[in-house]
């Protein structure tokens, strides 16, 4: 548990440098707790300890690869392709090397009533999110043709790409090493990687969301609820709420 809130520090840290220092020292941080945690986890005999510790590589990963791919030239849609491709391949590398089937980390289909209900609480997710960081819309126009391909990409690569790395290999390790207590880790990992939206009420929501994601997926085994919920709740925030309000 000790090295488990060393890590966390040092990456909320690395967060904080990058959303209030530069964020290109940010990226330094985040390269030496990358380092870290691989070389570590080849040297931890416990399998639960290393387990964790080499999933939690895919945190610092993940900042590393939104701030250095080079998308200033490119249309703010396709940065999260570019962004998730080489996340979601990581992550799948992880979890083949720690051992764990697609049962283990989500990718199946249960519940399908209770997962599509999880799913429509993403409209209102994204409403109160819309009310505490009020983002410009995305859009010129509230149109379909416009929406369509916007809304697929995004609510693709975040709903999918981040629950399968959070509530998936992560939230898996977490609690195979602290039990209970590895949601609430892995909640506030996800929550501190928002930090960069200068709201520590979006902190607070994100951390109460992710517990909430957290519990279904732990309740059901899978991550569909959760994906749907996570991609309407981004296609809420940045293209249907910025019109309604």
């Amino acid at each position: 548990m000790k090295e488990a809130i060393v890590y966390l520090l040092a990456i909320t840290a690395a967060e904080m440098v990058t959303a209030f220092v530069q964020p290109l020292w940010g990226i330094v941080v985040h390269i030496a707790i990358l380092v870290t945690v691989i070389m570590r986890s080849a040297r931890i005999v416990d399998k639960s300890q290393r387990q964790l510790v080499l999933s939690l590589a895919l945190v610092p990963l993940t900042r590393i690869i939104s701030l250095s791919m080079p998308l200033v030239n490119i249309p703010q849609i396709w940065w999260y392709p570019i962004i998730y491709g080489p996340l979601l391949i990581a992550a799948v590398v992880v979890m083949r090397i720690l051992g764990y089937n697609r049962g283990e980390v989500g990718l199946s289909l249960r519940f399908i009533p209770i997962q599509l209900a999880v799913a429509l609480t993403g409209f209102g997710l994204g409403v109160a999110e819309y009310h505490i960081l009020k983002p410009e819309p995305w859009l010129s126009t509230f149109t379909w043709s416009e929406l369509w391909l916007p809304a697929l990409v995004l609510g693709g690569c975040t709903g999918f790409g981040e629950e399968f790395i959070f509530r998936g290999v992560l939230q898996r390790s977490a609690w195979e090493r602290l039990g209970w207590r590895g949601i609430i880790y892995v909640s506030f990992l996800f929550a501190i990687l928002h930090v960069g939206w200068l709201s520590w009420v979006d902190v607070i929501f994100v951390f109460g969301v992710a517990m909430f994601f957290a519990w279904i997926v732990k309740r059901t085994g899978s991550l569909l609820g959760v994906t749907l919920s996570h991609a309407l709740t981004n296609i809420t925030l940045y293209f249907i709420a910025p019109f309604l309000f």
